[in-house]
């Protein structure tokens, strides 16, 4: 397990600041869901806390060293709207190519594990094509976990998957987070995914973007689809809704 800490963190790029004086800790195994209007800075300070934006003043620190450190240790993974798998490669060898590339030893058997356990079983030897838009995400997510990342950064990974499709692997990632010990920051659009998902939630405005809010996210776990009916839920849905709006 990861932790992250960011102090005074500000980006800019080509004149326009993107993010400004932000200051974050995540706990090891914590899950940190993002939310904000689109331009607010989502992505960069996802890509900032994985090494692939250098901030412009500040610090970011993964267990105490810089994320490109980090990355190239290969502890760090992504899962972005894209799925990026390739599609000459079967979805067992999309699984393992992050991790060869990070020059890990190999592991037997585990690729074929990890796409059971994200409910592809009998889809291993399949090519992209041949699989629906929640399967290739789910082997994306798969290759993010082989690679053993402690830390997994997600950037709208189910922005292209329909509402019932989002809920099922909302709640698979939620299993995979509590049974494989990773720190996960997921920026997402949905508000009722940003909850179902979280354990806290972090909204962001700008541009510049800050986090002007957080929300403990107070619910049951392990987390199931019907934990969306309950009143919990649907109170904190509606506050970190109502922040929105009263920042828009």
């Amino acid at each position: 397990m990861t932790a992250i800490e960011l102090v005074d963190v500000s980006v800019e790029f080509e004149g326009v600041q993107a993010l400004a004086e932000v200051h974050l800790a995540v706990e090891p195994g914590e899950f940190v869901t993002v939310i904000g209007p689109s331009g607010s800075g989502k992505t960069t300070l996802l890509r900032t806390i994985g090494g692939l934006q250098e901030p412009t003043r500040g610090a970011v620190s993964i267990d105490g060293e810089d994320p490109e450190s980090a990355q190239s240790e290969g502890r760090i993974g992504y899962v972005f709207q894209d799925h990026t798998l390739f599609p000459w490669q079967t979805a067992i060898e999309n699984v393992r190519f992050l991790r060869e590339m990070a020059g890990k030893s190999p592991k037997p058997g585990r690729a074929r594990s990890i796409l059971s356990e994200m409910g592809l079983d009998g889809f291993e030897d399949h090519y992209p094509e041949a699989l629906s838009g929640g399967m290739k995400q789910r082997v994306a997510i798969g290759r993010a976990l082989h690679l053993g990342a402690d830390l997994l950064l997600m950037d709208e990974p189910f922005g292209e998957l329909d509402e019932l499709t989002r809920e099922e692997i909302g709640v698979e990632i939620r299993r995979l987070w509590r049974d494989h010990d990773r720190t996960i920051v997921f920026v997402t659009h949905s508000v009722p995914e940003a909850v179902l998902l979280g354990d806290r939630c972090l909204v962001v405005d700008g541009p510049p973007g800050r986090i002007v809010r957080q929300f403990d996210v107070d619910l049951p776990r392990p987390r199931e689809e019907s934990v969306l009916e309950s009143a919990a839920f649907q109170s904190t849905v509606s506050d970190i809704r109502a922040e929105l709006h009263r920042k828009a």
